[in-house]
């Protein structure tokens, strides 16, 4: 049986092109510290080309971890961030809720970028963003989630992504997926 984290095929194909999305904005924080390692930018590609069908589920999954481990090459915390956001994003042919990694990790990412009130607002600027680029398509696929926390197994349970800026980023995308409907959604 698949886990509540996988989602169908077709959802991952659908939230795998936003996930695409959320690490390629922060790419260019690994790429000034590292040009010439391609791995993050591949796994990019990797999942927009996923996305749209051009590539296998099983393919995917053997290679998914080859984009975030570029994050052991680079010293700095927002490049290390980025390096995982694009590592999520390849990642969500294994498992859809990497999607919602990739998402949190971007925004970790630029918030490591300045300090203090600064970091808050580019934070608050990158939430919005991705919540603007959520499709209906996509916002419906990743409703279908487990709140995070909520489900031992997988990138929602309790490991990393359940804390700090990464837990943070990502409880605050559950509740306006799951607001959305409501009367009075979120941003």
């Amino acid at each position: 049986m698949l886990s509540s984290q996988s989602l169908s095929d077709a959802d991952r194909r659908t939230v795998a092109a936003w996930a695409a999305a959320c690490a390629e904005r922060v790419l260019p924080l690994f790429e000034a510290e590292s040009p010439l390692d391609d791995r993050p930018r591949d796994g990019i590609l990797r999942a927009r080309a996923y996305s749209r069908g051009e590539l296998d589920t099983a393919g995917e999954i053997r290679r998914r971890f080859v984009a975030g481990r570029a994050a052991q090459s680079v010293s700095s915390s927002a490049a290390r961030a980025a390096a995982h956001a694009a590592g999520q994003a390849a990642g969500v042919a294994h498992m859809g809720a990497h999607a919602l990694g990739a998402a949190a990790y971007a925004a970790k990412a630029v918030s490591l970028t300045a300090e203090g009130d600064e970091a808050d607002a580019l934070l608050e600027a990158e939430y919005r963003w991705q919540i603007a680029a959520l499709t209906p398509a996509v916002a419906d696929a990743l409703a279908q989630l487990p709140a995070l926390g909520s489900d031992r197994g997988g990138p929602l349970g309790a490991g990393l992504l359940a804390s700090g800026v990464l837990g943070q980023h990502i409880r605050r995308l559950q509740d306006h997926l799951h607001a959305r409907g409501s009367a009075h959604p979120l941003p």
